[in-house]
C-alpha cells in the first residue's frame, strides 16, 4: 500500500478528500458484514434464477404495503408467495 495520508488529523477532523482517496474506496456491500447490511436494508438479494413476466391484479393495499418496503419489493412479494405455497395447496 502506498504512503497515503490519514483521513483525519490529530483533532479527528476529516481532511479534504482527493481523487486518489476516492479511488481506494469500496462499496459498503463489499466491506460491511452481512448482518449490518441486512439491518440497513442493503442485503444483496439475488433474483430468482428464472422469472416470468405476468400481468396480475392485486389490491391497492397489498401493492402499497410491499412497495413501501423499498427496492426489490417484487422479490419480497415472490418470497412471500413461495412461503405461502410451502404450507398451502393452490
Amino acid at each position: 500500500m502506498a504512503n497515503r495520508l490519514p483521513l483525519t488529523d490529530d483533532e479527528g477532523e476529516v481532511r479534504e478528500l482527493t481523487e486518489e482517496d476516492f479511488a481506494h474506496f469500496r462499496p459498503a456491500t463489499e466491506v460491511l458484514p452481512p448482518s449490518l447490511l441486512q439491518k440497513l436494508g442493503m442485503a444483496p438479494q439475488s433474483p430468482p434464477a428464472a422469472t416470468e413476466n405476468v400481468t396480475l391484479r392485486l389490491s391497492r393495499e397489498v401493492v402499497e404495503r410491499f412497495r413501501s418496503t423499498g427496492n426489490d419489493w417484487q422479490l419480497r412479494m415472490d418470497d412471500a408467495l413461495k412461503e405461502w405455497l410451502r404450507s398451502h395447496s393452490p
